[in-house]
């Protein structure tokens, strides 16, 4: 013992004695990491006792299905009261492990089994889509509950779209009033945005296509879509999904053409559907052809051979002249690289366009077509500033070239232009228009005095 005063104070001259001896490894068979906590050892062969709540609960939907059907049953067909009851429940019931569960009850009344057919030992509830009466405003009332359902419960959104997914590929195990109601639905709900248009997709499988069910059913969709919005809105919907060019994929692949999809459309009461993919299998040909088009000038190709080749393609998607002048103004001037002197480029322009004049003299058979490249030529020069005062020698090289004539021209002039640029175009145009003016006066003169 050291007594009250405690150990004897080391002197400052002692030295520090350390030991360079490691400590013994610890015997607990425990490993240590720097810089980390130390575990705790675990005894083999211990057992832990699971508490009840952290047990994985067993997939059920049975019971769940029970749980909705008789709820639904006791509201009856107001869907004022079902959609009040499948708000509350969704506070008990685990929506989200069954939703596959509860969407098939809503549609079809039950749980449907692969190929989508109700089992008969499950219970049922005609308080659903397939139950109900087979009209249009029925199936906007049925569009509110799931509405108003998905919209409280947004993670049910996804889950959604997958069922009617599921529902599209089923279709042939439902009657068809049954796929009559969904597709009504179905168009209500894209229209109101509840479901994406890539749904659609189910509609392309080989066996629906193949026997016609894809068809009906794009029928009854599109009008009670086109009902509540219109083919505007529609098309934007289409093209958001890059489906806009693949309706005529609802049919087989002997019967994907225009003449045949617009006759069955059209004879369905959707014209307007019709037009619409006339118009875009247009444009798409419009797109391929102006392409070849530039390809064949950058390569050289004689003109004879780019003339026949236009002239088949005018044949075959039905594209009329003044179309097709408008497509080739655009691929001659889009095969140079114009000089960007004012006073260079309207001597390079007419260079340029007197070497092409017989390929544009060929489009330009109809007085139409003239007054079509008139007003391409007005535009272009007018987009491009460079070409400003270069206008009035185009119009009178294409003059020249026979390949606009006088009527046209003076149309033009009087009261067919456009806005664009046209008092400085105007004011080029008037003496050659004057001069056009007094010719076409003494070729008059000149046949009277010939009776």
């Amino acid at each position: 013992m050291y007594g009250a005063a405690g150990p004897p104070a080391r002197s400052a001259s002692a030295p520090v004695v350390r030991s360079l001896r490691r400590p013994p490894p610890p015997t607990t068979g425990v490993s240590f990491m720097n810089n980390q906590k130390q575990q705790k050892p675990t005894l083999s062969g211990q057992r832990f006792k699971t508490r009840k709540r952290d047990e994985k609960e067993r997939f059920d939907p049975t019971q769940f299905q029970d749980c909705i059907i008789q709820g639904l049953t006791e509201t009856g067909t107001d869907l004022e009261a079902v959609a009040k009851f499948l708000d509350a429940s969704g506070a008990k019931l685990d929506y989200r492990r069954y939703a596959e569960t509860l969407f098939d009850i809503l549609v079809a009344g039950g749980m449907l089994a692969p190929g989508g057919t109700l089992a008969d030992d499950m219970m049922r509830t005609d308080v659903c889509v397939f139950a109900a009466q087979e009209d249009l405003e029925t199936m906007q009332a049925f569009a509110q509950v799931f509405n108003k359902l998905i919209r409280r419960y947004k993670y049910l959104e996804k889950g959604f779209e997958d069922e009617v997914k599921k529902l599209l590929l089923f279709l042939k195990g439902f009657s068809e009033s049954e796929r009559n109601k969904l597709a009504m639905l179905t168009g209500v709900l894209l229209a109101n945005g509840t479901l994406n248009a890539s749904i659609l997709n189910s509609l392309y499988n080989e066996n629906l296509v193949k026997e016609g069910v894809s068809a009906a059913f794009a029928v009854k969709l599109f009008k009670s879509w086109i009902n509540e919005k219109d083919i505007n809105a529609v098309a934007a919907s289409l093209r958001k999904v890059s489906m806009d060019n693949r309706l005529m994929e609802l049919f087989p692949a002997n019967k994907q053409s225009v003449e045949h999809f617009t006759k069955y459309f059209t004879e369905a009461g959707l014209k307007e559907l019709s037009e619409y993919v006339r118009n875009q299998q247009t444009i798409g040909a419009r797109k391929e052809l102006q392409k070849e088009l530039q390809e064949q000038m950058s390569r050289g190709d004689p003109f004879k051979d780019i003339i026949l080749y236009v002239k088949e393609e005018m044949k075959k998607n039905n594209i009329p002249e003044p179309i097709v002048i408008g497509i080739v103004w655009s691929s001659v001037m889009s095969t140079v690289e114009w000089n960007k002197k004012e006073e260079l480029v309207a001597e390079q322009a007419i260079k340029h366009l007197k070497q092409y004049s017989p390929l544009l003299a060929a489009f330009t058979t109809q007085g139409q077509s003239e007054l079509t490249l008139l007003l391409k030529i007005q535009e272009y020069c007018y987009d491009n500033i460079h070409f400003m005062k270069a206008f009035q020698k185009i119009v009178v090289l294409f003059y020249k070239a026979e390949v606009l004539s006088e009527e046209p021209i003076l149309k033009w002039y009087k009261d067919a232009h456009v806005a664009k640029g046209k008092s400085v175009f105007l004011e080029q145009m008037k003496k050659f228009v004057e001069w056009l003016k007094n010719a076409e006066e003494e070729s008059e003169s000149e046949a009277e005095e010939g009776d």
